[in-house]
Parts: C-alpha cells; structure tokens; sequence
C-alpha cells in the first residue's frame, strides 16, 4: 500500500510517545530506577519514524533501530520469577515478525532463542524450547501465505508490474483472438504502436518514481484517447501495443494523432513535456497473426532506433 511508509512512521511516533509516557508515570510514582530506559528509548524510535519516511536504505535500517528498542524493553522485563517473564518470551518472535522479511526475521528469531530462554526462565526446558520453537513457526505462517498470495496475484495478473497495460502474453494472446476475429467476421483490425524515448533516461536520472511516473501518463493519455474496449500493452520497456478492434486506417491514424497532441500537453516534474512516437499498422485480410507480429515488431523497431 502506497501510505504503509506514513502508517509504520506514525506507529514509531506513537511508541516514542507511549515511553515518554512511561517514563513520566515511574517519575510521578518515585520509581527512579526505571526512568533511564524509556527515556532514551523514546528519541531513537522518533529517529526510527523520521527514518522509515526516507529511502529504502534508512528504512530498513529503521525497522532495526525499532526493532532494538523492543528488544531492549523486553530484556529489561524478562528476568524474575512466576508466569509474567514467560507472557513477555512471545513478544521480541512476533516483533521481529513484524518488522523484518520472513526470511531474516527467521533467523534472527533462531539466533536469539537461547537468550530470550535463558532470560525467561534461567534454564533452557525442553517445554519452553518447544515452546518458542512453536511460536516462531506459528508466527511465520502468516507472512509466508502473504507472500505466496502476493506471488500467485503477480503470476496471474494480466497487468504489467509498472502501468495499467498489459503485460507480452496477454497482449499477444488478446491480439491474436481479435485477429481470428477479424478474419472470421470480415472486421477491420488496427493497431497503434507508441514509444516512450524518454523512458530510460528517466529511470537512469532521476529514478524509479520518475520513470513510474512517466509509464502512469502515458496510460493515462491513451485511456482518455481510446474506447474502453481498447487494449494497450506493454511489448518491451518503452514499447506499448494499442489493439484497436473494428478500426481502419483512417480511424487508427486520428487516435495515434489525438494520444500524440494529447501527450505533448502533459507536463511532467523533472522530465518536461511527455514524448510519445507513434506509428499504425493494419491487419491485412488473408494473412496470419504472425505476420501481423513481425510487421509491429519491425515497426517498433524502427521507433526506437528514431
């Protein structure tokens, strides 16, 4: 999700806020003892907050940095006798589930057994072995189905991982059937091939955002300029496909013509006015979908070259 950054950022803050809050509670109640660790606690989870809002590099390192704290709240809470250190052994397993990958927070979970064990209980049981041990695997079933959820979505979905269109296969599987479509129904079949030429020297300057940013307009120029029943995918980086059903050549050339008018209307931070070179190509009766194919190719081909 776009805002998650903002959602974990407001949770460090919040944390901050909760041992700020402790702190002031074990002033009020004369327990001086217990002041110093929420007390210098709380200033790194506000660095955590303010980290986790930067670059992917300062927000892992900030899911560690909070991931210390928690570390160092339950080491403190730990030792002493009766059920409530062995309550506190579960937290730092979930925790580290929750801020880090499965995989790293797996072995990190392993790694630190012996002394959340050794803390909770002075002795290493086989009950509260198995106990842990049965914690972790439990608490990595959630992430693990998130992540194969994730993968299956990506391997089904029709979409490209960058823009609305399509991604190679759907579009060329969609391309063919409207082709048999074509021939069967005596339909004309057009399709309009559009090239970004500032695509990669978007990426290479100016980053991923702005080359998101880029692919984001371009679909949204040619939606506004197309019918719903239009189907634009994405062949290679910068090459897109727009499958224009029962359109002729005249029809294909006045919508490649509004989608170049169009993008060259459209503004872009840090890149200037969106370039589109575009180019039409018609189905010829009697001929099959991969002569089509080759002649698009070669037409895409000669795009990029300029």
């Amino acid at each position: 999700m776009p805002d998650t950054p903002r959602r974990l950022a407001a949770l460090y803050a919040l944390g901050a806020l909760l041992l700020l809050g402790q702190a002031l509670w074990h002033y009020l109640v004369a327990d001086y003892g217990r002041i110093l660790l929420p007390a210098l606690l709380a200033p790194l989870l506000l660095i955590a907050a303010l980290m986790r809002l930067g670059q992917q590099e300062t927000a892992r390192l900030s899911a560690y940095l909070a991931l210390v704290c928690g570390y160092l709240l339950v080491a403190t809470s730990l030792p002493g006798e009766g059920a409530l250190p062995t309550l506190w052994l579960g937290l730092p397993a979930l925790l580290t589930l929750l801020l880090l990958p499965l995989g790293p927070a797996t072995l990190l979970n392993l790694s630190l057994a012996p002394v959340w064990l050794l803390l909770a209980d002075g002795a290493l049981t086989p009950e509260l072995v198995v106990a842990y041990l049965a914690l972790v695997g439990a608490g990595g079933l959630a992430p693990w189905g998130m992540r194969h959820h994730q993968a299956l979505l990506a391997a089904t979905d029709p979409r490209d991982d960058e823009c609305p269109a399509l991604k190679p296969l759907p579009l060329l599987e969609g391309l063919e059937s409207e082709v048999e479509r074509a021939e069967l129904l005596g339909q004309r079949l057009a399709v309009v091939v559009l090239y970004l030429p500032q695509l990669e020297m978007a990426g290479e300057q100016f980053g991923g955002a702005a080359r998101r940013a880029l692919l984001e307009a371009l679909c949204a120029t040619v939606a506004e300029q197309s019918r719903d029943h239009d189907r634009l995918g994405r062949l290679e980086p910068a090459t897109f496909w727009l499958v224009l059903p029962g359109t002729g050549e005249s029809g294909a050339l006045l919508v490649r013509q509004r989608i170049e008018a169009a993008a060259a209307s459209r503004r872009l931070a840090e890149i200037g006015d969106l370039e589109v070179r575009g180019a039409t190509c018609l189905h010829t009766p009697g001929h099959t979908f991969m002569a089509l194919r080759q002649r698009l190719e070669a037409t895409g081909q000669r795009l990029a070259d300029g």
